[in-house]
């Protein structure tokens, strides 16, 4: 693998707690195909990893719920033709996915009081579109 997948800011993926499996992946292709395992599956024990600060952890686990199995964090690829490549692709896809899920929660909107001119114009441009409409019912047009 190129290196530790970096989730953010100095917290990586650790490369002991990830758990990797190989299988053929389906499809067509040639004589390659039925010998070289390069679909992959990345496993990351989310629930019982000390990798991550434990709010972290927390949101992760709530956030990522319904794709977790027994706690478990599950990334397959099978993109590429080489197992190589697909090995680097699911453990980016990984590293991105806890790094949207650890993600602070996005500060809450304030309501604002829309401005007087605003609601004016709209007014205004409503009242003229009626008038327009009103001029084509053809009334004396006989």
């Amino acid at each position: 693998m190129s290196g530790p997948y970096v989730i953010r800011g100095s917290v990586a993926l650790p490369e002991s707690e990830l758990s990797w499996r190989f299988s053929r992946s389906s499809g067509p292709g040639g004589q390659h195909v039925n010998t070289s395992d390069s679909q992959v599956e990345l496993r990351f024990d989310l629930a019982r990893t000390d990798a991550l600060p434990p709010v972290w952890k927390e949101r992760a686990l709530e956030r990522l719920g319904e794709r977790l199995r027994d706690g478990v964090l599950t990334v397959r690829a099978s993109e590429h033709r080489s197992q190589w490549r697909n090995r680097e692709t699911a453990a980016v896809r990984m590293a991105s996915l806890l790094a949207e899920a650890t993600a602070p929660p996005r500060p809450e909107r304030k309501k604002k009081r829309v401005p007087r001119g605003v609601v004016e114009r709209r007014l205004r441009n409503k009242k003229r579109r009626g008038e327009v409409k009103r001029g084509r019912r053809g009334q004396g047009w006989d």
